[in-house]
C-alpha cells in the first residue's frame, strides 16, 4: 500500500508535457495557462487543476541540500 501512496503523481499524469505545449502555443507561462483554465471541463481543464496542485506541493530537499543551506554565513 505504500507504493501507492507513493507513485500517485506517476499515475495521474497521462502526457508529461502536453500542459506546458499548450502553454507555449498560447504565449503564456504554464502557471498562467493553468490558472486561467483551471475551471474549464475535460482535459485541459484537469491537467490544469493537476498542475496548480503540484506547483503547490513544497520539494523535500536532499541531504546534501540539507547541509548546504544549513551553513551559517559568516
Amino acid at each position: 500500500m505504500a507504493e501507492k501512496k507513493k507513485n500517485w503523481i506517476k499515475g495521474a499524469i497521462k502526457h508529461p508535457g502536453a500542459l506546458k505545449a499548450k502553454a507555449e502555443a498560447a504565449g503564456e507561462t504554464t502557471k498562467e495557462f493553468a490558472s486561467k483554465h483551471a475551471g474549464d471541463s475535460g482535459k485541459t481543464g484537469a491537467q490544469s487543476r493537476l498542475a496548480e496542485t503540484l506547483m503547490g506541493m513544497s520539494h523535500k530537499r536532499t541531504d546534501r541540500q540539507k547541509r548546504l543551506y544549513s551553513r551559517t554565513k559568516g
